[in-house]
């Protein structure tokens, strides 16, 4: 399983902001990701639809974790950002013709299933304890 780019680049953000003290810009974010601003506003808007990141306009304002977001399940995080689907596309156009005898798709779905079990008792508190949050604070000093 691969996650998508988007998916990736919002975990990376909040492990980023959970080793803030204060709330970064989205450029500042931007910036220590090394990634388009534009890229970067459309993972945090979606993030804040999530209720893990708040954006806060104005003087001192940023993007801040919430309280929510420091202690949500990673596996939950994966499964919203990456939406509901199967690993493989088994209904497409053309559709596959072993779709009725197929026991590949099944063995993916637990796969998949193995893969966010896994993610699902961390949290991004447990992403950014040493040694990866002093890395993550050296990224950018705004």
């Amino acid at each position: 399983m691969r996650l998508t780019k988007s998916t990736d680049l919002a975990l990376r953000t909040l492990m980023f902001l959970a080793v803030r003290d204060t709330a970064s810009t989205a450029r500042d974010v931007a910036q220590a990701m090394q990634v388009p601003h534009s890229h970067l506003a459309k993972v945090a808007a979606r993030m804040q639809h999530l209720g893990v990141v708040e954006g806060r306009r104005g003087r001192g304002g940023g993007l801040a974790l919430t309280a929510t977001g420091r202690t949500a399940s990673v596996g939950w995080l994966v499964r919203e950002l990456e939406g509901v689907g199967d690993v493989v596309d088994c209904e497409g156009d053309p559709p596959c013709p072993l779709a009725g005898a197929c026991r590949l798709r099944r063995a993916l779905r637990e796969a998949q299933e193995a893969f966010y079990a896994t993610l699902d008792p961390l949290t991004v508190d447990d992403l950014t304890a040493s040694p990866a949050g002093p890395v993550l604070l050296s990224l950018s000093s705004p």
